[in-house]
Parts: structure tokens; sequence; C-alpha cells
């Protein structure tokens, strides 16, 4: 399956507050907040949901199309991408602006404080998806522009391919008309436990009238795993892939979304790819970065097998055993 995935790519910053940010919060002041927090390490790693999702696919062999804005600087995120199975010849290059910045601090509760500079990304909505990709299967629209993110919806629609919506951190800046048109008729529906919450607000949908516009809702929900829900069936919970050596909760989401994603295009039953997904996603919660991460059959493999039992295991081992 030829997937293309639209949305950010961006530089990370990340930066790590030996505290916790509850503790400088004053409840009777949180109209004026003035806060500064000393950290005490700094990474400085590849990003952009979009980049970070493309990079799991392409580690696991699918191959997909970047489709997004990058800067002047993009020359060395480009390469890295190629030699990791990442088509990037629909990457509009801007010739004035910087790549997008995304900086990030996380406390030691797994807290995080961000900011995103757009840059680049501001030049997103002048990719026509039609022209820059040779007609894919399937669209996943990530946070992006929010025009950009408009028309891929509408030209993925308009032609006929399944969208996966994932609005995710663009959500807040969304107004009603515009959340509608970015969820409505989607094959998926991407959101964490927050933004699931927000969409219902953004949209002005209940849960079960946006369940009626899209095939599946599938949530993320941190340590206890992902729900998929559907029109008229029971909601599916997978459990987590558990881990205890956690280091950095940035880029677990989007990795999720590169394995059910993965398993979607190898038609895996979808508790069969969101089972890939958890685990991608402890994967990378055991590293430091976005895309500092590495994929082995063995090691996928052993996660699956000890979440999810032995026959789970099996019934991924053929397609996982080319992963390396």
């Amino acid at each position: 399956m030829r997937i293309a995935v639209t949305g950010s790519i961006a530089t990370d910053h990340l930066m790590v507050f030996p505290g916790r940010f509850a503790e400088q919060l004053i409840k009777e002041r949180l109209e004026r907040i003035s806060l500064s927090f000393l950290a005490d390490g700094l990474e400085v790693r590849r990003g952009g949901v979009a980049a970070n999702i493309s990079f799991g696919l392409g580690l696991l062999g699918l191959h997909p199309a970047l489709v997004g804005a990058a800067g002047l600087d993009f020359a060395e995120y480009d390469a890295w991408l190629r030699a990791h199975g990442v088509d990037t010849s629909a990457v509009r290059v801007s010739d004035s602006l910087h790549t997008a910045r995304f900086v990030c601090t996380t406390d030691q509760d797994q807290n995080q404080i961000a900011t995103f500079y757009a840059g680049a990304m501001a030049e997103a909505s002048r990719i026509d998806l039609a022209q820059a990709v040779e007609k894919p299967e399937l669209v996943l629209v990530g946070a992006d522009d929010p025009e950009a993110m408009l028309r891929h919806t509408a030209t993925a629609h308009r032609l006929g391919i399944p969208v996966a919506a994932d609005p995710s951190q663009q959500l807040a800046r969304l107004d009603r008309d515009q959340a509608r048109r970015l969820v409505d008729g989607a094959r998926w529906l991407f959101t964490n436990e927050y933004e699931e919450a927000l969409l219902v607000e953004r949209t002005g949908w209940s849960k079960a009238d946006l369940l009626g516009r899209v095939g599946t809702w599938v949530t993320t929900l941190g340590e206890n795993g992902v729900s998929l829900a559907a029109q008229g069936t029971p909601v599916l919970r997978v459990p987590a892939v558990p881990t205890d050596r956690i280091a950095d909760p940035t880029g677990a989401g989007d990795a999720f979304r590169s394995g059910f994603l993965a398993g979607t295009a190898w038609g895996w039953p979808q508790e069969q790819a969101a089972r890939l997904g958890c685990a991608l996603a402890t994967t990378v919660l055991e590293s430091v970065g976005t895309q500092e991460y590495k994929l082995t059959s063995s090691d996928l493999i052993a996660r699956i097998d000890g979440a999810y039992g032995t026959d789970a295991a099996r019934a991924a081992e053929p397609r996982l055993a080319s992963v390396s």
C-alpha cells in the first residue's frame, strides 16, 4: 500500500526539568504566569509529526511519501529520511524560511510544556497533493498549516482516497467548520485522550455523532494502551506494551501511528495493527528523541509476545521477519 503522510517537518529541542511543573504554579495567579525552568538536559533532534510517522513506516519497509514544507536548512534532514526508507520528493523546500522548530520541556512526572514555531510550514498550503504524489492508497492528514490540512483532506476525498485524520496539536487552532471538515468522512480518526474531548468541543458534535461520520476512532491512552471505537460495535481496548525504562515520551504517539498504519497496509485486523503500534510506541518511550530508535524483528516479536501472548507474536512474525 502506498501511504502519503502529510504534516509538519520540524527540529525538536528537548529539555529536561528535574522537578515538577505543578509545584511552580500558584493557583491564585494562573492568569499572570511568568515562569522560568532551569533545565539540566538538552537534546536537539529531528521531528515533526509527518516526518516521525514516515520514519517509522520507513523502518517497517513501507516507503511512505512525506508531504510537507521544510526550510533552507533541510538538506541533512532530507538525507537522513531518505536513508531510512522515506520518499521525500513531495517535500516543498522554502528558499527563505527555516524548518519549523518544536521546543519542549519535560518534568520528572513526564508532564510537558512546549512551543512550536511554524517557519517553512507556512508554505505547506501551496502543495497540491494530487500533483505531488502519484495516487496513494491512503493519506494521513497530520498537524500542519491549517489551510494545508484542509486542502489535503479535500483533495483526498475528491480523488476517492481513504483519509486518516490526525489533527492533534492543531485542534486548538481550528474553528468549528475547519474541525468538522477535517474529520468528516475519515476512514480512521486519531486522537489522544485529551484531544478526544477537545474534538467534541471544537466540532460541536457528540461522540456518537462523530462515530457516525468516521470509520474507526483510535484514541491513545498512554500507559493504558489504546481504544478503537466504531459505530455499532463494542469499544476494543488494547493494553500498552509495558516498560520500566521510560526515557522521553515525545514521539510515542507518532510511533504508534506508524505501527498501526503499517499493520493496516498489510491487511491485518485492527487489533493486531494496534498491538504493533503499541510495541513501536514503547520502543520510542525508551529512547530520547523521536527518530533515534532502532527496530529489529526479534525485539518487536518479543515485545508482542510478552504483552499479548505467543499466538499474537506468531501472527505478526511473517511480516516482521524482514525488519532490520
